[in-house]
C-alpha cells in the first residue's frame, strides 16, 4: 500500500504488512541468510515503483550498522535495493554511510523515533529511490531522506518490503 510518508520522503510504498508471515520472511533474510528469496520479492517491490520509474534517477538503500554488516556479512537493504534496481533497469549507488549509534531492532518505539544518523557519500541533484526492508516508525527512512536532501536530492521516494501498522508500533 501507499503509506503516509515520514518526514523527508515524498512518497512511501510497502509491499507487505509486517504480520507473522512477513516477519518470518524478513527474519529469514536478515538472520538466516535466505538471500535467494530476495530476487523474487524484488519484482513485486519494483512493481510498486514501476508506474513512476521515469521520474527516478538512482536507487540507494538505508544501510545497516557496521556491526551488523560485519556479523551478517551482508546488508539486507543493499541486496534488496540492488535487486529492485535490476528489475527497474535503474542505476544503484551507495549514497549513505550509517553513523555510529544503536541499531533499531528491538528498541521501544519512542527510542526508534530518534532514528539512526547518516552521512552522504556523494552529492546528487536528482530523484532518489531509497529501499529498506521494514518501516516501523519511519525514523530510518526519514534520516536517510534528510541526509540525501542535504546532499542535493530534489525528490526522495521510499519503498520497503514490509511496514508495521502504527497501532502495533505504539503498543
Amino acid at each position: 500500500p501507499r503509506l503516509d510518508p515520514p518526514a523527508g520522503l515524498d512518497r512511501l510504498d510497502a509491499l507487505l504488512c509486517y504480520d507473522e508471515a512477513a516477519r518470518a520472511f524478513v527474519t529469514a533474510v536478515k538472520y538466516r541468510n535466505a538471500r535467494a528469496s530476495v530476487d523474487g520479492l524484488a519484482g513485486s517491490i519494483a512493481s510498486l515503483v514501476a508506474p513512476e520509474r521515469s521520474s527516478i534517477e538512482i536507487v540507494t538503500w538505508a544501510p545497516t550498522t557496521p556491526g551488523r554488516l560485519r556479523h551478517r556479512g551482508f546488508d539486507q537493504a543493499e541486496l534488496l535495493a540492488r535487486a529492485v534496481a535490476r528489475q527497474l533497469r535503474l542505476p544503484v549507488r551507495r549514497c549513505l554511510r550509517r553513523l555510529p549509534g544503536p541499531h533499531q531492532t528491538g528498541r521501544e518505539a519512542h527510542l526508534r523515533r530518534v532514528g539512526p544518523r547518516f552521512a552522504a557519500l556523494r552529492s546528487f541533484d536528482g530523484s532518489v529511490l531509497v529501499v529498506d526492508d521494514v518501516c516501523t516508525t519511519g525514523a530510518t527512512l526519514s534520516g536517510a531522506a534528510g541526509t540525501l536532501r542535504r546532499s542535493g536530492a530534489r525528490q526522495v521516494r521510499g519503498v520497503v518490503m514490509a511496514w508495521t501498522p502504527r497501532s502495533r508500533v505504539d503498543r
